[in-house]
């Protein structure tokens, strides 16, 4: 079975990353079957498949993963190709090192940040609505208000569409995460790659 983490990270087979992640078998198939679920649904519900899409495409380009980016722009391809440039384009405008926000008054306060702002323009409110919430998500964690969700829901989102989003999101951010780890664990630990027969 393809297991979309190894590909994104360059795992190759027999290697010493190759079996810790199969040690920990449950959990490996576990984030594949998040992905697939989110990413190639059977049936998409009240979250269509082109918004799915461009949302990972955006939270990708977001984190500036160029090879993770080439892969979710060509899932979005496959479904809604002139979404794309317009996509990047607004995640080029999003773009920020976060996360920003701020702290209840306290000793972390000192953290406070405004960061970017972001606001989606040039597509249909539904898709904006999932961008700006996919932004504050992904870049304003600290700001988590109610006032958030009733965006979402005056954009005429469902409360089961506003669960599958936020859940594609929280999942691209561990994915992301954990692809980053792998890539580091490969390029400072000869272990990690496999034998070689001469």
């Amino acid at each position: 079975m393809t297991d979309i983490i190894d590909t994104l990270a360059g795992i190759p087979p027999g290697g010493a990353l190759d079996q810790a992640r199969r040690a920990r078998l449950q959990s490996r198939e576990n984030a594949q079957l998040s992905y697939d679920l989110l990413l190639h649904p059977q049936e998409a519900g009240d979250l269509p498949l082109e918004t799915r899409r461009a949302v990972a495409l955006f939270v990708a380009a977001l984190h500036g993963d160029a090879g993770i980016q080439a892969h979710y722009r060509a899932l979005l391809v496959e479904v809604a190709p002139d979404l794309v440039p317009v996509i990047e384009g607004l995640s080029v405008q999003g773009k920020g090192v976060g996360p920003f926000g701020h702290y209840p008054a306290g000793p972390l306060s000192a953290e406070n940040s405004e960061g970017v702002s972001f606001t989606a323009t040039g597509v249909a409110p539904p898709l904006a609505a999932a961008l700006n919430h996919a932004h504050f998500l992904t870049l304003h964690p600290r700001d988590a208000s109610p006032e958030k969700l009733q965006t979402l829901l005056d954009a005429g989102w469902t409360t089961p569409a506003i669960v599958t989003l936020s859940q594609l999101v929280a999942f691209l951010a561990f994915q992301l995460r954990v692809i980053g780890g792998l890539r580091l664990a490969q390029s400072v630990s000869p272990a990690a790659q496999p034998a070689t027969t001469h």
